[in-house]
């Protein structure tokens, strides 16, 4: 069965940024899955896993248009420290999430004040070239509940 629209695809991947050096690999634990067609996914990823079955491994590189965007130099923003979660104490570097209107949100801690931390809202691999190995696992159709919420259900999908 080939990946289009309204199908679930679970797959294993690994990212590697332009050193070659891994982000994040799914290896070793449950294939990621979601529904293919509804902006669930990176678009360089989903673009390359159309028209895939299951069993097919392949390598892609996204650019940053294609992955998590191009850096904005003035996405910086001063948020109080209480809104952020992940940690108890924030050092410079460090990723927080807030919880925005448009869902959770990773930020980038720049320099911590008493009350209030001043943030870069970019993603934190924005403006970076991405290696993505992928390894299609499985590949069937979506129920009509996930067509109608949008994602897929189950194990690495989204759990309700």
């Amino acid at each position: 069965m080939q990946i289009t629209k309204d199908k679930v695809v679970q797959f294993h991947y690994t990212m590697k940024d332009e050193t070659g050096e891994t982000v994040e690999s799914s290896t070793g634990g449950d294939p990621m899955a979601y529904l293919h067609g509804h902006n669930n996914m990176i678009v360089g990823v989903e673009n390359a896993l159309a028209d895939k079955s299951a069993g097919d491994s392949f390598t892609v590189t996204v650019e940053p248009q294609d992955a998590y965007g191009e850096r904005q130099e003035d996405a910086l923003q001063r948020i109080p420290t209480k809104h952020l979660q992940g940690a108890k104490v924030w050092k410079p570097g460090m990723v927080a999430v807030v919880h925005t209107e448009q869902g959770q949100r990773q930020v980038t801690v720049l320099k911590v004040g008493r009350f209030m931390v001043t943030c870069d809202l970019n993603p934190p691999l924005a403006g970076k070239t991405l290696t993505f190995d992928l390894e299609v696992v499985d590949v069937r159709d979506a129920t009509e509940e996930e067509i109608e919420h949008g994602h897929a259900h189950g194990v690495g999908g989204h759990q309700h």
